[in-house]
């Protein structure tokens, strides 16, 4: 594993932390307590932000002695348990389902059938010196408002026995009723557990829409019952490299796993409980190797193949005979069974027609039917599985792929090509749930971070989820009513445990949540990140890993280092106070306040930290700096040279534990030092890695560029500038060396004193490419 430049507490180091004075000096927590005394007003810090609300002047004290009435029917009374259970370690409130009693002094959750409500999740609360009344129409509603209450009374921390809570009015009520997050678990599985803790999270939040991504190219999930090898052979595949290899035995090790219809039904009825829909999703006519793999005949050629362990697009397809369309409707008639709600999800993405167009058996098809082509055999495909759907009382919904064939009118699109496939269906008639991947991908990166885990290329920050707009300009009013919602999407190539989901996930699924909840009117950035911090305990407590680097400084040398000093710069992306530390010390509230670059003698060791109210939001970051260390950069330090299609990827080993991570362009693999200083450097140190090229890239495959290899084995080569001359070379070895890695010295000629180092490795990058880990100038 690479050395990383930050230090990383566990999650339950970094909760202890957060939730004690363990991280804080004096400042930080006296703040605390004074925040949990019930003689000082708790300032509410809601996500997300409520429609309406208003203070009202005065204060009630909610402590252990506080009674909470919730006996006016079996749905309040549950609400009344789930409402102790969300308060977490701290208050332990006297749960009292008694009928009748007082109307002073204690919580009362009742359901009021006289208001005209304006959504089953809209609520109200009223506080005053009398006590706390959250009334609701639905049974939804009044869980909402028990989400809203418990966030008011640990807004000020989860540990306060005594909250006094501000006298005010709240009526609330959702922007969208779709609010929805999709988890990718054919990629990767998650256990039930780990999904719960999501689905806890997501109501937390008042999302309420779990789209369960069921089958892909590498596994199939879940079981339907005549088609047994969905499981016993879909759900398995063989890793690439060293992760398929049991180092103990060298026999292949698949990566296995499905659900059960007793676990699926466990996680449908655990998410109903929190009033979340679950949306299953099973991805046709593409994405489909691993039924293919378990019964060869669903495909195009109808021969033998692999559950896939690569990623990208496979091109793979369903046929569309009769055979193969009845198994589908029996897939659909399991899912329909499993899965209570109204909506059904088909994929119908990335489907690649290169096998329908060369097979004369689906051309022939095509004809039969009558249909326009392949895109008009897909859509057959999709209107009789619409119908199917529909004699089971369930809508279809569908990437908006769908839209390139004529669409049954109930359908339903998910736009995440953009917005565009968004407007179009809105246009049309149909109703839409907006999830762009520009926007709303949180397997994205979400900082240039260097301590990110594996990801893709791009970077969606927590600002950018924040900023998103689900209803566009290009809708007038009618047409705007067809916007169900709004999606976040999470696809797990590249997360092979539950804390990089949980990474990915939090905190932007609370910008998630205000998009999809708050009025336009109510949503503002900055405001949002004052009450962001109030959630961080609530996850530490749940055992959520979210992600410390957004809250983290990032360091930055300015320049290269010249007379023994270095100046260097210390950004916030969130724009919360830095403080630092350059003698040795970790960072305290009382710490200096960065504001302007630092000019720091060498040898030094910066240490920087993020705060919120004298309190700390994250481990701090650390940086020791030599002048020899400042002539190393690792990989995610270094430009790519044209950044095509840049990936954080990790290494294949060991199959289990940390593996290395790397950034590498793979279309392009080539890093930049710019403006190396060179001037008194006789060689160059460079470490390397080796990984499988595992991607599927359809037609994009034509954009991947290689340059020649000379030798064998390809070269390391770097130049002065990538268009510029070379400045050295060295061939490559066949394997690297048992760590995984190589380590090569190549000397300098005729470097310029100041330019861009470009470095490459030479040859094709298939079946495994070699990717930088390290690069270090050597003086003369």
């Amino acid at each position: 594993m690479k050395t990383r430049r930050a230090i990383c507490l566990p999650v339950a180091a970094v909760a202890l932390c957060l939730l004690t004075a363990a991280c804080r000096g004096p400042v930080g927590s006296a703040g605390l307590q004074a925040a949990a005394a019930a003689d000082a007003v708790v300032q509410p810090r809601l996500l997300p932000q409520p429609a309406q609300m208003r203070l009202t002047g005065g204060s009630f004290v909610v402590n252990a002695h506080t009674p909470l009435r919730a006996g006016d029917g079996a749905a309040v009374r549950a609400v009344g348990r789930q409402f102790k259970a969300m308060l977490g370690g701290g208050l332990a409130l006297p749960l009292d389902l008694a009928k009748e009693g007082s109307r002073t002094g204690n919580i009362v959750f009742a359901l009021d059938a006289s208001r005209a409500w304006a959504s089953p999740d809209a609520y109200s609360i009223d506080i005053d010196e009398r006590g706390v009344r959250v009334y609701a129409g639905d049974a939804k509603g009044l869980y909402y408002g028990a989400v809203t209450l418990a966030q008011l009374l640990t807004s000020g921390g989860m540990t306060a026995r005594s909250v006094r809570l501000p006298a005010l009015h709240i009526d609330d009520a959702p922007r969208f009723a779709w609010r929805g997050v999709m988890l990718d678990s054919a990629r990767h599985v998650q256990s039930v557990d780990e999904i719960k803790r999501l689905l806890d999270a997501m109501a937390q939040l008042k999302l309420d829409v779990f789209h369960w991504h069921l089958t892909d190219d590498q596994g199939w999930r879940f079981p339907v019952p005549g088609w047994p090898k969905l499981t016993t052979v879909g759900s398995c595949r063989l890793p690439a490299g060293d992760g398929g290899i049991d180092a103990a035995t060298g026999k292949p090790a698949p990566y296995c796993g499905f659900y059960t219809e007793a676990q699926i039904r466990e996680v449908v009825a655990y998410a109903a409980a929190r009033h979340i829909d679950v949306v299953p999703e099973v991805d046709i006519p593409g994405h489909a190797t691993a039924a293919i793999a378990a019964y060869p005949q669903l495909g195009v050629s109808g021969q033998p193949l692999a559950v896939s362990n690569e990623w990208g697009v496979n091109v793979n397809l369903f046929n569309a005979d009769e055979a193969t369309m009845r198994f589908l409707e029996d897939v659909l008639a399991q899912v329909a069974r499993l899965f209570p709600g109204t909506f059904v999800h088909i994929g119908g993405d990335e489907a690649v027609k290169d096998q329908w167009k060369a097979s004369r058996k689906m051309q022939a098809r095509i004809r039969e039917l009558g249909v326009d082509g392949e895109e008009g055999l897909q859509a057959w495909m999709v209107a009789r599985l619409e119908r199917a759907l529909a004699a089971r009382g369930k809508r279809l919904l569908g990437w908006d792929e769908i839209l390139m064939g004529e669409l049954p009118p109930s359908a339903t699109v998910m736009s995440w090509r953009g917005i565009e496939g968004g407007i179009d269906a809105a246009k049309k008639g149909h109703d839409v749930v907006m999830s762009p991947s520009g926007d709303l991908y949180l397997d994205y990166l979400q900082t240039t971070s260097g301590d990110e885990p594996p990801g893709r290329p791009a970077t969606i920050s927590l600002e950018q989820v924040y900023a998103f707009e689900p209803v566009p300009k290009a809708l007038d009013a009618r047409q705007a009513t067809h916007i169900l919602g709004v999606q976040a999407n999470l696809w797990t190539e590249h997360m092979r445990n539950a804390a990089r989901v949980q990474h990915a996930l939090f905190p932007r699924i609370a910008a998630l949540a205000e998009v999809a909840w708050s009025p336009p009117g109510r949503r503002d950035y900055r405001d949002f990140l004052t009450r962001l911090p109030a959630m961080l305990p609530r996850w530490s407590q749940a055992g959520i890993a979210y992600a410390r680097t957004p809250f983290q400084p990032q360091l930055a040398p300015l320049a290269s280092p010249r007379a023994g000093t270095v100046e260097e710069a210390i950004s916030q992306p969130l724009g919360y106070e830095v403080r630092y530390t350059t003698d040795g010390n970790p960072p305290n509230a009382g710490s200096p306040i960065y504001a302007r670059p630092l000019r720091l003698a060498l040898p030094v060791t910066l240490q920087a930290q993020a705060y919120f109210n004298g309190r700390p939001l994250a481990p701090p970051v650390v940086r020791e700096m030599t002048s020899a260390s400042l002539l190393t950069r690792s990989d995610e330090e270094l430009a790519m040279c044209t950044g095509q299609l840049m990936l954080r990827l990790e290494d294949d080993g060991p199959r289990l534990g940390d593996r290395a991570i790397f950034n590498v362009d793979i279309f392009n693999p080539c890093w930049l030092w710019k403006r190396a200083p060179l001037a008194a450097i006789g060689a160059v140190e460079v470490r390397a890695g080796r990984i499988p090229y595992f991607f599927q890239l359809a037609h994009d495959e034509p954009h991947r560029t290689f340059k020649p290899a000379s030798t064998a084995h390809g070269e390391l080569e770097l130049h002065a500038g990538c268009d510029g001359p070379r400045l050295a070379s060295l061939p490559m070895p066949a394997q690297p060396d048992p760590d995984g890695f190589v380590t090569l010295r190549a000397p300098l000629h005729d470097a310029p004193a100041d330019a861009d180092l470009c470095l490459w490795f030479t040859g094709d990058t298939r079946p495994a490419m070699w990717v930088l880990d390290r690069l270090t100038l050597l003086p003369r």
